[in-house]
């Protein structure tokens, strides 16, 4: 099994720096008085294409010969890796192929075709989209840049957590969503950190599965809204999350909409489910964190509000579960 290190994240972050936006960090006085910790937010979703999947995309294209790139790249993606490539590529002057399922969010898909993006679209199964991308990679002679089981992908987003802990010092833990694994596993390769914890939807729940058990789940059915934590784990991701990670916690999706919206209430921020699952686990496993200093990568900010508008709390549920954290 290849070995990564904090030294592949530095030369990521070298490599990417001048090519994607530093992020700011900030938090809320009132959101730490209501869970009785301080809670540091990571801006990815401010990140170029709305989320932190430029990092490991600019990373990998950019770190490869002009003769690889020469029939352009490829990718399957539910979305915000899919943009980030097409953009990526469009920065290098070279054709992006996605392959997308047909429920994937429909503002990213958007966003692919803004960055210049060839789009397929296939069934919603992870073999049809494997079967589809196959297809694609033959045809054109693309490079395929996967989603998040690739050293080069896997070192770029761990940049996230490389340039969090210059702006924030002395976080006592940092809490991270988990898909398929490649932000998770490159924030385990810094040297220094914090504790690592995962944050998974408890309808998707396979890398907590996966952690408990030490065997990589395969294959699940997910039954979640936070559409960017659908996959399970990546086999490079799994053995590096195996070593680093203190624990993966899950929250159910009526805590990560209710999270989604505190952040949008006290922070002005605009994040996507996937962002805000690691908020709900914080709340839904105070004792964890609590009196503790707690960084939080945000991971994107491309809301589909036609699919989660009926989902949204009004102003007195808001309220009711304010007054639940307060009694806590």
């Amino acid at each position: 099994m290849l070995q990564l290190e904090e030294a592949d994240v530095q030369a990521a972050y070298s490599r990417i720096k001048s090519l994607v936006h530093e992020t700011p960090v900030f938090s809320s006085q009132a959101l730490n008085q209501l869970l009785g910790c301080d809670v540091i937010f990571k801006g990815e979703h401010l990140q170029l294409g709305g989320a932190f999947k430029a990092r490991g995309a600019t990373n990998m294209v950019y770190a490869q010969p002009g003769s690889e790139l020469a029939s352009g790249v490829c990718t399957h993606s539910s979305g915000n890796h899919g943009a980030a490539l097409a953009r990526a590529a469009r920065a290098r002057g070279v054709a992006a192929h996605i392959v997308m399922p047909k429920n994937a969010s429909p503002i990213k898909r958007r966003l692919v075709g803004y960055f210049g993006g060839h789009l397929t679209e296939c069934d919603n199964s992870l073999e049809e989209r494997e079967k589809i991308l196959k297809a694609v990679a033959d045809s054109t002679g693309a490079l395929y840049v996967p989603p998040f089981d690739a050293p080069l992908i896997i070192a770029g987003q761990g940049t996230a957590l490389l340039e969090f802990k210059g702006q924030t010092p002395k976080l006592d833990a940092v809490v991270v969503p988990v898909g398929g694994g490649g932000l998770l596993a490159g924030c385990c390769l810094v040297q220094d950190r914090p504790l690592v914890y995962g944050a998974e939807p408890e309808g998707a729940s396979d890398a907590a599965r996966s952690f408990a058990t030490g065997e990589r789940v395969l294959a699940h059915t997910p039954n979640t809204i936070c559409d960017g934590l659908q996959t399970t784990l990546g086999v490079l991701n799994f053995e590096i999350i195996k070593r680093g990670v203190t624990d993966i916690l899950t929250a159910p999706d009526a805590d990560t909409i209710f999270a989604m919206q505190l952040i949008w209430q006290f922070t002005k921020q605009w994040v996507e489910p996937s962002s805000a699952v690691a908020l709900s686990v914080v709340m839904r496993h105070r004792s964890v964190f609590v009196g503790k200093r707690v960084g939080i990568i945000l991971t994107g900010g491309n809301v589909d509000l036609d699919r989660l508008g009926p989902l949204l709390l009004n102003s007195q549920q808001i309220d009711h579960g304010i007054a639940s954290l307060t009694h806590h």
